[in-house]
Order: structure tokens, then sequence, then C-alpha cells
């Protein structure tokens, strides 16, 4: 497929950053099944079209092909403008190696476009589109569910049903921090999400000169937070760009997250 030009010009100018892997730990107290480590990998924020260099997504893939998941989480926003920018890549994501499953949540910019068409080819390839439902993991981490709510501010949440029924250890994907308003004070262990892309551009500290839509989003724009009732909030910057080709102090990245568990009893 030919690279589109505002993709191009930022490869050529240099401005192509290349997706890292942030790492974290999560301890608790319950335990998960048989085993005693979740390994989750996550992305979000692919942003596949015009302005997001085909390289930037390469490598995220690499990345999260190389991160020896049980599952793999996908945050949303696939694509910017035209849902078929998801063709290729819903086929290569579908390809990267999660034990237990792959899983995904749409973004806006997928509301935005064309939410059927995006969900549809998730399905098709193999993902599983968590829309305000949840689904208990097998052993050996028979006691973990993965809870998927609906975009705050482009689609139709609803906390309640999002983890009806669910496991007592509960693993939250969402596209954006705003969600935790739908979930309200309901409890999770560890909520996993993007949207903010850290500001994309921001100040040499990480500060954003512009803040994504989202009431949560300035407070929550990067990074790792204890939110209430002893819940854990890891927010990552994502993959791609949105608007222009440019990152500033705010590069892209991709996530594991090994959620420890107690033993259980001989």
């Amino acid at each position: 497929m030919p690279v589109p030009w505002p993709a191009r010009l930022a490869e050529r100018l240099g401005l192509a950053t290349l997706p890292c892997v942030e790492h974290h730990e999560v301890r608790l107290a319950r335990p998960l099944g048989r085993s005693t480590r979740l390994r989750i990998a996550f992305a979000s924020d692919f942003h596949a079209g015009p302005v997001t260099p085909p390289r930037v997504i390469d490598e995220a893939i690499k990345l999260l092909a190389q991160a020896d998941a049980d599952v793999l989480l996908l945050g949303g926003d696939f694509v910017s403008l035209r849902a078929r920018y998801a063709v290729d890549l819903v086929t290569r994501l579908a390809t990267i190696p999660a034990r237990l499953g792959r899983y995904a949540v749409l973004g806006n910019h997928d509301h935005w476009v064309d939410a059927a068409r995006i969900a549809d080819l998730l399905r098709r390839a193999g993902i599983d589109v968590l829309t305000n439902r949840n689904v208990r993991l097998p052993e050996p981490f028979g006691n973990v569910s993965i809870c998927g709510i609906d975009d705050h501010e482009s689609g139709e949440p609803d906390g309640a049903a999002t983890v009806a029924g669910a496991a007592a250890v509960r693993v939250l994907l969402m596209h954006a921090p705003s969600g935790l308003l739908d979930i309200g004070d309901r409890s999770f262990d560890v909520a996993l999400c993007g949207h903010t892309h850290g500001g994309q551009i921001a100040l040499p500290r990480g500060r954003p000169l512009v803040v994504a839509n989202g009431r949560l989003t300035r407070q929550y724009n990067a990074g790792r937070f204890m939110v209430e009732h002893e819940r854990t909030l890891i927010v990552s910057r994502g993959v791609g760009c949105s608007g222009m080709p440019i990152r500033l102090n705010a590069p892209p990245a991709v996530m594991t997250c090994d959620v420890h568990g107690a033993a259980t009893a001989p």
C-alpha cells in the first residue's frame, strides 16, 4: 500500500519516532488461579492512515510479538479517517502470539469512521471485541476476567454490564481515562487505556501542549495512577499519530504488564 504523503514526509524529516516498550508490575493479594503471574501485552491508538508512518506500526507489532504474552489487549483507535485502513492492520495484529487470546475495545476514531465495520474486521480475524461485557480466562487464570467497556464519549458505555458476573480479579480494558466515569466505584484491579497520546506534542517534562478530549484526560495524561478504592490505572501514550505526523516529548509506546497474584492453597 502506498505511504500517504504526510507520513512519508515525517519519515524523510526524521520525525517518525519508533515506539518503545514500557513495563509495569501489579501485585494482588488474591489468587489468579493455578498460576501466579499473568502477562498482558497492551497497545492502543495505532491510527493507521495518512499521519502514522508504517514503520512505526511495524515496530509496534514486532515489539508486541516479542512480549511472550498470555493475553493481548488492544485499546482502540485502530484507524484515522477511513475504516479501510484497518484491513491490513487487523490482519497483522491477529498474528501476534497470545496464548489465551486477543481482546479489543473501540475508540472514538473507530466510532467516527465505521464502528460496525471495524468490529467485524476484528472478530473475523479472531480478536474478541468486548463491548460492555467480560470474558473469564481459562485456567491457570480461572479467577481472572477481562472486562471491556465502550468509549466514554463516542460509544454507549455501560459500566454495570461490563463487570456483570465477572471473576474476582478484573482487568479493565477501555479506550480513554474518562471510562472511569462510566465504571464508577465498581471493582477492578488494573485498568489499561490510551487515547491521550501523552499529548503527542509536549514540553520536555511531558506536560502536554494540547490535551485530548475527555474530562479525565488532563488528570490522567500518561503513566500509572492509583484511583479510588485501591484500583490501578495505567495510561499508554499509544502508537500512532492523530492530526499531524509528529510526536515531541511524547514518544510512542506499547506496554507489558505482569499481574502477580497470591499462591493458591495446595
